[in-house]
């Protein structure tokens, strides 16, 4: 009895490692990850920082404005795949460019969060390497 169960077993177990070994295996496609949209609303500025190279992680984005009776800039970080927000601005008109160790300031963009054909506003930069100093 005890010779009958385990003759099964071991058909079951021999049977299935046959059937695992000649099952046809899908090759993983490497391809490349699709852009993940920026997570923003209407008070917020976000988009991505890009160079040649592909996304700048730890560039300074800052937004600046002197429309609230006094200066106010607010600065976000981009994260590994050079993406940025930065939250929760008062309504007015913002300065917004990117800053990074060894890389030129980005152009200064005029803008308005929420103001944009696309609401609420994504903006995106592209940098380029500092020239070295002769």
């Amino acid at each position: 009895m005890m010779t009958k169960k385990w003759l099964s077993s071991a058909t079951v177990a021999v049977g299935l490692a046959v059937l695992l070994a000649v099952w046809p295996v899908t090759q993983p496609q490497a391809q490349p990850a699709p852009p993940v949209a920026v997570q923003i609303d209407s008070d917020d500025i976000g988009g991505v920082v890009t160079s040649k190279n592909g996304p700048e992680a730890g560039v300074w984005v800052i937004a600046e404005t002197t429309d609230l009776g006094t200066r106010f800039a607010k600065i976000a970080v981009t994260d590994e795949r050079g993406r940025y927000v930065v939250p929760d601005l008062p309504k007015a008109t913002y300065n917004v460019w990117v800053r990074g160790y060894g890389l030129v300031d980005a152009p200064q963009v005029k803008t308005a969060p929420g103001k944009t054909l696309s609401s609420p506003l994504v903006v995106h930069f592209q940098l380029r390497p500092e020239p070295l100093a002769h």
